[in-house]
């Protein structure tokens, strides 16, 4: 059975030399971008390779569709299969801890179609506190070719957000901080709030002091506050600039709460657009 949520630094560790599995280290940092990279070549899991978030896993930017849009599929798939994966393969994303950079490809992967995806649960952190071994410099994998198309099911734009937003049917959950959502702090796009109609769940509440996940338990009784009884594929997250959304994907997932979708502009995309209405405090 393949992985499709998380895995862990045991299980890893028994498949490091498998060819049929591939690991990729996604750390990162939004205030410092070259720093993940220069980590991975400083130690990283062995047969690792590398994707950047801005240069790998996001595509070009137009001032109106966000800070990490989503990467031209084309050009996306030739990098995956650069990366040495191919369709069948078990995929294994990790960064520093609490594996949100890894969720963007973990969902991406998805997104293509490729369900045999998890993130390292406790990500590099967790495995060097285990003592278990790394490797330094730049690593590469025999090229392979994937296929994969877009499965549009698993993703929603703005103008869907418009329509939703103040639906009862469905729940729009804002992962950001509490402080961003309710407009006390901005320390990255230009407009404070959020978007109206969105409750805010943290994405970082949903991982342990040590980076690794809640229990499913613990992961599904929030989730169930949150949503108020609408139903998990009447779900849609967002945060700054899709990344954290997706981590709460995963999380949602990982407690067997499947298919909510992304809203991938997420805030950066909407408050670049004047006309659309922002609220803050505290309610939706």
């Amino acid at each position: 059975m393949p992985y499709t949520t998380l895995v862990s630094t045991g299980e890893l560790a028994l498949h490091l030399t498998d060819p049929g599995w591939s690991v990729v280290d996604c750390r990162f940092d939004l205030t410092q971008p070259a720093w993940g990279e220069a980590q991975y070549r400083a130690a990283h899991l062995p047969g690792a390779v590398y994707a950047h978030l801005d240069r790998d896993l996001s595509g070009p930017q137009t001032g109106k569709n966000g800070r990490h849009p989503l990467p031209v599929i084309e050009q996306f798939t030739a990098r995956l299969g650069a990366w040495g994966i191919e369709r069948g393969m078990q995929a294994v994303a990790y960064d520093q801890s609490h594996g949100m950079w890894a969720s963007r490809l973990w969902w991406l992967l998805r997104y293509l179609g490729h369900d045999a995806v998890a993130v390292l649960d406790g990500g590099f952190g967790k495995w060097l506190g285990e003592a278990r071994p790394t490797h330094s410099g730049a690593e590469a994998r025999a090229p392979r070719t994937f296929t994969g198309e877009a499965h549009g099911a698993l993703l929603v734009d703005g103008q869907q957000v418009e329509q939703l937003r103040s639906d009862p049917a469905y729940r729009l959950i804002d992962s950001r901080a509490p402080e961003r959502y309710r407009g006390e702090i901005e320390p990255i796009d230009p407009v404070a709030g959020h978007i109206p109609g969105a409750v805010n769940l943290y994405n970082l509440s949903n991982v342990n002091p040590d980076g690794t996940f809640l229990a499913p338990d613990s992961l599904r009784a929030k989730f169930q506050a949150v949503l108020g009884g609408v139903p998990p594929e009447n779900a849609v997250t967002y945060c700054g600039s899709g990344v954290a959304a997706a981590h709460t994907v995963l999380a949602m997932e990982a407690a067997g709460m499947r298919g909510a979708k992304v809203y991938a502009g997420s805030w950066s995309e909407w408050c670049a657009d004047q006309q659309r209405p922002v609220s803050t405090g505290n309610q939706p």
